[in-house]
């Protein structure tokens, strides 16, 4: 379970889109107040779906081979085969011109309640479903794995928490570089996609199948 959850939550805080987006609000007149709203959100969105699912489990994982354990590898199994085919698809698909999204025209007037909506909406779902998936086998008797769920909560919020402190302690070295990072973003977008969607859907692809075959 902890080598899953921290390979699903490396794929999350690496994301390019929520990542690009952050940079931009923290870029704006607000900037700070803006990018803590988005960053509690996001962390507020993770470790409410753990909590969920520690509330279905009652904090201890299902038999082996049981209804609920087969069902969950199953859900972990069909996230894996979608995000292949979605990086085939992404991959083989005609290029197509993009614009900034809309929003990014009023991101200076954004309100706080704002920043932290959108945080929700740039959630990477399928992930914190396969990452839900997983936390199926936690056992909250042991210290450990209390330890590696808030472990994965923070490792998928990383990016947000050094960006956000970055800021706040060199405003200026950090625009300036955050600016730099979310052009590199941007011009990579397509490919970092296809890319951490291929890897993490075969890892789960594999993971998966190997739970279900032992």
């Amino acid at each position: 379970m902890v080598l899953d959850l921290v390979v699903i939550a490396t794929a999350v805080t690496l994301g390019p889109l929520h990542n690009s987006a952050f940079i931009l609000l923290l870029s704006s007149r607000h900037g700070v107040r803006q990018g803590l709203a988005f960053l509690l959100s996001w962390l507020a969105n993770m470790i409410a779906v753990i909590a969920c699912v520690v509330l279905l489990t009652g904090g201890q994982p299902p038999a082996r081979h049981s209804v609920p354990s087969t069902a969950a590898i199953d859900v972990k199994l069909a996230i894996g085969l979608v995000l292949v085919l979605y990086s085939a698809h992404r991959h083989f698909r005609p290029p197509r011109p993009h614009g900034p999204p809309r929003w990014t025209a009023r991101i200076d007037n954004a309100s706080p309640a704002t920043a932290a909506g959108l945080a929700w909406l740039l959630q990477p779902w399928a992930l914190v479903g396969a990452g839900a998936a997983t936390a199926v086998d936690a056992n909250l008797s042991t210290p450990a794995d209390w330890l590696a769920l808030a472990g994965y909560c923070l490792l998928a919020t990383l990016s947000l928490i050094v960006m956000e402190m970055y800021v706040v302690w060199a405003p200026e070295a950090a625009n300036a570089r955050l600016n730099a990072l979310r052009d590199w973003l941007t011009q990579h977008q397509e490919q970092l996609i296809v890319t951490f969607a291929l890897l993490l859907g075969l890892w789960l692809t594999a993971r998966s199948i190997a739970e279900l075959v032992a």
